[in-house]
């Protein structure tokens, strides 16, 4: 079971409940592994849809037609010539606005944070997976 299966579960049945709302604008990048090889798909938006003040908007490359990281295949350690597909990924999520893009893959948001870094946008959009904005809604006492 994929971590955003167990969250969405989890949600659904009540056994997480989110307290904060998390006012982010966020588009959701769907990875070849989880979403074609794996087909989950929905799994990870009913988390976004589960968190209280996130706005999701789908890019147009999504779901069965995404578009890959880049990382795919070991391709994470090997020297691409530019346009780099992280950079790609990043200019389409870039022209909904976003403030984040959720991620359920490790490889992925590390592509995408550094095609983030890559492109000078790290003041406006950040990359993060969605167990770490789940984190940001609970209401934990220090």
């Amino acid at each position: 079971m994929h971590h955003s299966q167990l969250l969405a579960e989890m949600l659904q049945s009540g056994k997480l409940r989110l307290k904060k709302p998390v006012s982010r604008t966020v588009t959701y990048h769907d990875s070849c592994y989880l979403g074609r090889h794996n087909d989950i798909y929905d799994a990870p938006r009913q988390v976004l849809k589960n968190i209280s003040g996130v706005k999701l908007k789908e890019m147009p490359r999504q779901r069965e037609n995404g578009l890959c990281c880049g990382a795919g295949g070991g391709r994470m350690w090997m020297e691409e010539k530019h346009p780099k597909v992280n950079h790609n990924r990043i200019e389409e999520a870039a022209a909904l606005n976003p403030d984040l893009i959720g991620t359920a893959c490790p490889f992925c948001a590390t592509m995408l944070g550094d095609a983030i870094n890559e492109t000078g946008r790290q003041e406006k959009i950040q990359s993060k997976d969605l167990a770490l904005l789940i984190l940001e809604a609970l209401e934990i006492p220090e």
